[in-house]
């Protein structure tokens, strides 16, 4: 099997990934399905609520993330995520319902994207970290690039057929779609094995949920990756908005914004399996995916008709999922194990949880000024997160003058790692009657032939003699 799909020589990623490609398809049918509904049938074109609606389904991963990251890393996640994708699928059954039934105002959908956000804000923790117990650590980078291959698979499929099933016999259809498509997540957590699931260590009682931000604190590599994904999350990446406010102003239709957002995850399913081909994750990857990110939207932002901003949206997919991958990936393989929930917490309530700060912000400048002012923004926001991130390179010292050539650049790897395979459980007690082998006589010797035989060494501590090696 090829270097990029080696993740899938693992049955229970092979399921997990039919599964959740399946189940993200629906999930963007939904994306689409509410932007449109509160931009067109619940308001008059208002891009503000709009951005209201997209803050409250991404403020709860940010007010709730030590709880969050804490449950990721203290509970089975296989059976929380039976809890969490159930609870999603009678969310969209509900919605889909009141809109049937004609009764769906604004405010109920803005309490339907509160609960949303509760329920995304323990499942996404705890599916990023699920995808470290499919799979060896030395695979761990590859499979989260195909991961995001799957979501933005899904996203180049889901919006269209979402527009399309919009347009023809109305949104309720499209989230009764989604309700059944999470029957092929919960089938795949049903036939994973769970003894060939990767063995974690888990939390220990003791753990806290301050642990999770002391542990990035002391991590300025992390910090950097930190900020950057903020800015990125909090004006970038508010695409519902971009999409359909330039539909509009192309006097398109439903089936229109449907399709800007499948041809942006063209270019996103693009960024997605390069980086499955990498063998690790390396933050200057996410510095330089930042650059070109800023680029693409400022260029889109002056495309005169919609197939020319269309084109445009293919390099803006590919920069970000380039960005974000990369990010998420580096994450997880360079996070202490036992870190590993709240860290990826904190990751998701970071990017997901500057929505709430940025969509807002983002929609009333689109009614304001209009959405090529707002696209600028965001690209604004990724200059800034590109600036940081390379200025912190240089500080670092990792990017200096190569030592044989003058005028060459060199960028020394950022957070170098090797691979040590675990024990499948460690407690006190083991670490307390492992043995552990102490220097012969032999070994001094040869260490130091020229100085005579070694004495006769005992263990003073314990006056007993040293046990045999493991």
């Amino acid at each position: 099997m090829s270097a990029m799909f080696r993740s899938f020589s693992v049955f229970n990623y092979r399921v997990w990934f039919i599964g959740a490609l399946v189940s993200n398809v629906g999930a963007w049918m939904q994306a689409t399905a509410i932007s449109w509904v509160v931009l067109t049938e619940l308001t008059d074109n208002d891009a503000g609520a709009m951005g209201i609606t997209m803050a409250l389904q991404f403020a709860p991963p940010l007010l709730l993330v030590g709880v969050t990251g804490l449950v990721a890393d203290r509970f089975d996640r296989r059976e929380l995520l039976f809890v969490t994708q159930g609870a999603l699928m009678a969310l969209g059954l509900a919605i889909g319902a009141l809109l049937f039934a004609g009764v769906m105002t604004l405010p109920l959908m803005y309490g339907f994207a509160l609960a949303l956000g509760v329920v995304a804000a323990f499942d996404n923790p705890t599916r990023q970290a699920f995808v470290s117990d499919l799979v060896a650590r030395e695979n761990a980078s590859n499979a989260v690039a195909l991961n995001a291959a799957s979501f933005n698979a899904a996203r180049m499929i889901g919006p269209a057929v979402g527009g399309i099933v919009i347009v023809a016999v109305g949104t309720g259809w499209v989230f009764v779609v989604n309700a059944v498509t999470f029957l092929a997540m919960l089938g795949a957590l049903a036939l994973i094995r769970p003894h060939e699931l990767i063995p974690r260590v888990k939390a220990p009682g003791s753990s806290r949920l301050a642990d999770g931000f002391r542990y990035v604190a002391k991590r300025p590599d992390l910090m950097v990756t930190f900020a950057m994904v903020f800015l990125i999350g909090a004006f970038g990446m508010n695409f519902p908005i971009f999409a359909s406010t330039m539909a509009l102003e192309f006097g398109r239709d439903a089936d229109g914004y449907g399709l800007l957002s499948s041809i942006l995850a063209v270019g996103s399913l693009a960024g997605a399996l390069l980086a499955a081909r990498r063998d690790r994750a390396r933050i200057r990857v996410v510095i330089g995916a930042t650059l070109l990110f800023a680029a693409a939207g400022t260029v889109s932002a002056f495309m005169p008709s919609y197939w020319l901003y269309a084109a445009t949206l293919m390099f803006t997919g590919f920069a970000v999922v380039t960005m974000l991958t990369t990010a998420n990936g580096y994450v997880q393989t360079t996070t202490d194990p036992t870190l590993r929930g709240r860290v990826l917490a904190l990751y998701m309530a970071i990017l997901m949880g500057g929505t709430p700060v940025g969509a807002p912000v983002i929609g009333w400048v689109a009614n304001e000024f209009g959405p090529r002012a707002a696209i600028l923004l965001g690209a604004g926001a990724a200059i800034v997160a590109f600036t940081i991130g390379a200025t912190w390179l240089v500080a670092s010292g990792r990017l200096h003058r190569n030592e044989e050539r003058r005028f060459r650049l060199t960028i020394d790897e950022t957070r170098p790692l090797s691979v040590v395979p675990a024990p499948e459980e460690f407690s006190d007690q083991i670490a307390q009657t492992t043995p552990i082998p102490l220097p012969t006589d032999d070994d001094f010797a040869r260490r130091a032939p020229a100085r005579g035989p070694a004495p006769a060494r005992t263990n003073t501590d314990t006056q007993t003699t040293r046990p045999p090696a493991a």
